[in-house]
């Protein structure tokens, strides 16, 4: 990675807006379910839903967004929980209307649905959403109740949709974070990401991460940067534009180079590439600032999830099994009995009559060839066919009417 370089006046890019969304469990953040961040969408809302661990009692909502999972409270609005982490307000702080709790998707250690008995005389068995989050080596414990009470709900899968986004979210790491040496790159080609769209190659391209440099290609589509070496394909980098903390062309001691720095989120990485001539140098920094600006209005998280779809077919896989499960008697035919009792009556009569073709007036006979099997036999004694000794069972088994 470049360590030092000296600045060239102008030719910088403006900071991007950097995603930490996901990657933090936040408490009490005042009107957090109103003020999502660009390219943040809600794919589901799970209503009648308790914060047992940290608010007891209090009626709220789950929202399941594309980044984290949102509870906030709907019966006392001092009471939100954002979890993403690594912020707390202070003690005189806590009493801020609309606060709320929040659990970035990249913090979650452990998560299941266990069945629990509501604080009730009745003692009524419901439906838990259990999550253990991890960050800064301090655990924090999650437990969302259904407290609807109602019997159908009981059954059901209502936290099918925290499962499904998460793990969507863990398969569409491309799209946030920053890969190095991944399998990205097959026979010199990018192994092309869904809603990515490639807008250049640039060959030619020098990669200033050691003294003698690597020479390689970038990739530039509409998600990410890519730089892979000609030489060895599996030498690669991946960059997201939410992993850009700035772009700009610096000097370097081997000449104009364009300069990329990474993210803390990223690594906190510097990275150089030298592009000649200058010019092409000057129009890569352009399309790519232009492309790290549009990006930055309206990121793409890579989770494609739609909530109706899913409950439809979850419905339909119910429907199957039940229906798998069901015993008709209609959807079975009872065979004629009669018909196994006459299994190849013909081959036992001859074998009863020639003792395995011996017979006594004919004597040992000589093999001939059978053209239908292919290999030489026996021949075949008179009132015989071939075809009445080889079927074993009937060729048609007939139904009982």
């Amino acid at each position: 990675m470049l360590k030092s370089l000296a600045p060239i006046e102008g030719n910088q890019q403006p900071l991007l807006q950097l995603l930490w969304e996901d990657k933090e469990v936040k408490f009490d953040v005042p009107q957090l379910h109103k003020n999502l961040r660009s390219g943040e969408r809600v794919l589901d809302y799970i209503y009648h839903i308790e914060d047992s661990k940290g608010n007891p009692g209090d009626t709220g909502r789950l929202m399941v967004t594309n980044l984290r999972i949102i509870w906030h409270s709907l019966v006392h609005k001092k009471y939100n929980l954002c979890k993403c982490l690594q912020f707390c307000l202070p003690s005189n702080e806590l009493e801020i209307e609309f606060s709320q709790e929040a659990i970035g998707y990249a913090r979650i250690g452990n998560t299941n649905t266990r069945v629990v008995h509501m604080h009730s005389k009745a003692r009524i068995a419901s439906q838990a959403l259990y999550i253990l989050a991890v960050s800064n080596e301090t655990r924090f414990e999650f437990l969302f109740t259904d407290v609807s009470g109602e019997t159908s709900r009981r059954d059901q899968p209502i936290f099918a949709s925290v499962f499904d986004v998460y793990h969507l979210y863990q398969r569409t790491y491309l799209y946030r974070d920053l890969k190095l040496r991944g399998a990205i790159v097959q026979a010199g080609q990018l192994v092309i990401l869904p809603d990515e769209q490639v807008f250049s190659h640039v060959q030619g391209v020098w990669n200033l991460s050691s003294d003698q440099g690597n020479l390689g290609s970038f990739v530039v589509t509409n998600i990410r940067l890519v730089w892979f070496a000609d030489a060895n394909e599996t030498f690669n980098i991946s960059l997201p534009y939410l992993q850009i903390e700035s772009l700009r062309v610096r000097e370097s001691k081997y000449g104009p180079a364009l300069v990329i720095q990474t993210a803390e989120t990223g690594g906190g990485y510097v990275l150089g590439f030298r592009v000649d001539p200058a010019e092409r140098l000057n129009e890569l920094f352009k399309e790519l600032s232009s492309l790290h600006t549009i990006y930055g209005e309206q990121p793409n998280f890579g989770i494609q999830y739609n909530a109706n779809d899913a409950r439809r077919r979850l419905e339909a896989a119910a429907e199957e099994a039940a229906q798998a499960s069901q015993f008709k008697v209609d959807n079975f035919e009872e065979l004629d009995e009669r018909q196994e009792r006459e299994i190849n009556t013909k081959l036992n009569s001859y074998l009863a009559e020639g003792c395995l073709g011996k017979v006594p007036s004919q004597g040992e006979r000589a093999p001939v060839y059978c053209k239908e099997l292919g290999f030489a036999m026996e021949p075949i004694r008179d009132g015989y066919k071939l075809q009445d000794l080889w079927n074993v069972m009937p060729t048609k088994m007939e139904t009982m009417e």
